[in-house]
């Protein structure tokens, strides 16, 4: 059995033949993502399993926008680890970790549009994949554009996070939703419920650090 390949079936379910591969990336996927919504620190490691393996899913269906933001989410997780457990005095919270805040508004606004830019040159670039490197890419990529969106605003999002910024979850839920509707299109219906999942624990994220944010005032 191979492990890491998307043809060696755990077990199926409504017809549907699960990986190991996909299965296991999933549950630590789902895992962080939890961690992460109640700003638990432990979300960084299992993020970075979580990464580990859904890199190999992505290559084998042609997700490959996807497979890149893995490498780029692997060295994040990293350093979101290393920022959220060694904040500066003034950035602690009461767990001597770092705060969770707000940016400013203008800010926000110019991640979004870099965020619109970014998708169209990226995904521009990613349909040229298999005519540029047909050995590694032997298929052309699905859905260039929509996954380039997913792959430019989760880099903005995630540097966001590595800050606590309290709008990260705004874009993980634009993310989250758009994510949903691509793996349900490409037929990769755990991943696709894997999302919807997301999409509700991104709104219990946002509602639960706005809610941490609003107890500082009440503990200083």
């Amino acid at each position: 059995m191979n492990f890491f390949s998307t043809k060696s079936i755990f077990f199926t379910i409504l017809d549907y033949p699960m990986s190991y591969l996909e299965f296991f990336a999933v549950v630590t996927g789902v895992i962080s993502v939890i961690l992460s919504a109640r700003a638990n620190i432990w979300s960084w490691p299992a993020g970075i399993v979580n990464v580990f393996l859904s890199a190999f899913f992505y290559y084998q269906i042609q997700l490959y926008p996807d497979m890149f933001l893995m490498g780029f989410f692997f060295v994040t997780n990293i350093l979101g680890w290393w920022r959220w457990a060694n904040p500066k005095p003034e950035e602690e919270d009461k767990k001597k970790q770092l705060k969770i805040s707000f940016m400013p508004r203008k800010q926000f606004l110019i991640f979004l549009a870099v965020g619109i830019v970014g998708t169209v040159i990226i995904g521009a670039l990613a349909r040229q994949l298999h005519h540029w490197f047909p050995l590694v890419f032997n298929l052309p990529s699905a859905y260039p554009f929509v996954d380039s969106f997913i792959l430019v605003m989760s880099v903005i999002t995630t540097f966001l996070m590595i800050q606590k910024r309290i709008e990260c979850w705004i874009i993980w839920l634009m993310i989250d939703v758009v994510a949903t509707y691509l793996y349900f299109l490409k037929g990769a219906m755990f991943f696709g419920v894997e999302y919807i999942l997301f999409t509700i624990i991104a709104a219990f994220a946002l509602w639960n650090w706005i809610k941490e944010y609003k107890s500082y005032s009440k503990t200083e």
